[in-house]
């Protein structure tokens, strides 16, 4: 007859502990003077997100904005509460596609911007379809 062997962990652990639970864990064995001034979690959702209905994420494709430190496959939080302003990374409905590019505007017109030299800047005043779809307002980048 044969068996499967199953190989686990030896010590499960007497007891399931949280974050908030453990203060420190330090390998010397003493405490470190800050510990009593430990904070609590980082809570993600309160650093990156200032308005929950508002907020999207995208994934970035293409390397329209490389020199701006986004890249392919970065995750871009979007908030479309925000109002557009020059210098801003926005994401812009242009003729139906989605483009993630700097906002500028002068006196006369307004510009997209891409951050890669081998894009040109696309003029504003040429589209009659162009909507403002959101602004980028964090970049998730994977290391």
């Amino acid at each position: 007859m044969e068996t499967e062997d199953f190989y686990g962990a030896a010590y499960k652990g007497s007891k399931q502990f949280t974050q908030q639970q453990i203060q420190t864990a330090n390998a010397t064995g003493f405490t470190a003077a800050a510990d009593d001034y430990a904070e609590r979690g980082i809570d993600l959702n309160e650093e990156l997100i200032r308005n929950k209905p508002a907020t999207f994420f995208f994934r970035m494709k293409g390397d329209a904005m490389q020199d701006a430190g986004i890249f392919e496959g970065d995750i871009l939080i979007v908030d479309r509460s925000l109002k557009i302003a020059p210098g801003k990374v926005i994401v812009a409905v242009l003729n139906g596609e989605l483009l993630v590019r700097r906002y500028l505007q002068n006196f006369s017109s307004a510009f997209l911007i891409p951050e890669n030299k081998r894009y040109k800047s696309i003029n504003l005043g040429e589209f009659t379809d162009f909507t403002v779809w959101g602004v980028v307002t964090f970049v998730i980048h994977k290391m």
